[in-house]
């Protein structure tokens, strides 16, 4: 029996997981659409969502996805095909679908973005075009804009690696300040829409942490956090572009990384909005608190 609230996520990790642990909390009904069987589609099972496979950029599937579904959150992992699969979900859910809201999660970087800025990423101009396209198409579209993650390897496998050998951070952030936000924060606030979505249709919600800080004090909520000093070396931008490569990142991953760190070093990051508050009632979490919740992981 499908519910009338169903609700659709793409892939079963990133930002989607945790959307679906809130919105299981509040009995809320969840479908999958995943690549392939494996064990985390076994365990979404086991947890009582419903699981099928599929493609964002396959027509076919994505239709057979959105069957009794009136609410589908729509996002990828970073990649090249973002714009297809976007256009591939507008398009189907234009003909098939009935969808109440389609949850769009965008970057905070497309609020500064025009149709001919050139100095950002080739998935931050994805991400503008796929918000022209849904927008477009007239679907009830609600775009979350939320700025750099807090749970990227940037603030945690590699700020982890570095404090447990030295004390340090290194990045090539310069004297950029930065404001960046929990996944769980962001979660929140995409669950609270899924949940009851009519008040936000047609909305643009940016999302930051609660201040913005430049690398030195982002190092002092680290030190609070751990209980530890920790400082902020700047490294040179070319040497640490050089190693992003040999950590496995696909070339349109690494020149969306390469360009963030060069966007943070331009100060394009040093922004604070109150979306999170004003949508979930309840105000994004700090550094330091998210770096106290994970104590363990940074110190080894």
């Amino acid at each position: 029996m499908v519910a009338s609230n169903l609700v659709l996520i793409p892939g079963a990790g990133g930002v989607g997981r945790t959307v679906f642990d809130r919105l299981r909390a509040q009995d809320v009904p969840v479908r999958f659409m995943v690549r392939r069987e494996d064990e985390r589609a076994a365990e979404l099972r086991a947890l009582g969502a419903e699981v099928v496979t599929g493609d964002l950029t396959r027509p076919e599937t994505v239709a057979a996805a959105l069957q009794g579904v009136t609410r589908m959150y729509f996002a990828m992992r970073v990649s090249p095909d973002h714009l297809l699969a976007a256009t591939v979900v507008a398009s189907v859910a234009r003909e098939y679908g009935h969808l109440e809201a389609l949850v769009d999660l965008s970057q905070m970087t497309v609020s500064q973005m025009t149709a001919t800025s050139t100095q950002e990423s080739h998935q931050q101009r994805l991400h503008w075009l796929a918000e022209q396209v849904f927008d477009w198409s007239g679907l009830p579209v609600v775009h979350i804009r939320p700025t750099a993650f807090l749970d990227t390897p940037l603030f945690t496998t590699m700020a982890a690696l570095s404090i447990q050998a030295n004390g340090t951070i290194t990045l090539p952030f310069g004297a950029g300040s930065t404001s960046p936000i929990a996944v769980d924060d962001v979660a929140r606030v995409i669950a609270t829409v899924l949940r009851d979505p009519a008040p936000h249709i047609g909305q643009v919600y940016e999302l930051t942490g609660p201040r913005s800080v430049d690398m030195n004090e982002l190092a002092a909520e680290f030190s609070r956090g751990l209980g530890r000093p920790v400082s902020y070396v700047d490294v040179p931008a070319q040497r640490w572009e050089a190693q992003l490569p040999k950590l496995g990142m696909p070339p349109h991953l690494a020149q969306h990384v390469a360009t963030m760190a060069r966007l943070h070093r331009d100060n394009r990051y040093d922004r604070t909005a109150d979306g999170v508050e004003r949508v979930t009632g309840t105000p994004a979490r700090s550094v330091e608190a998210f770096v106290t919740a994970r104590r363990d992981f940074y110190l080894g």
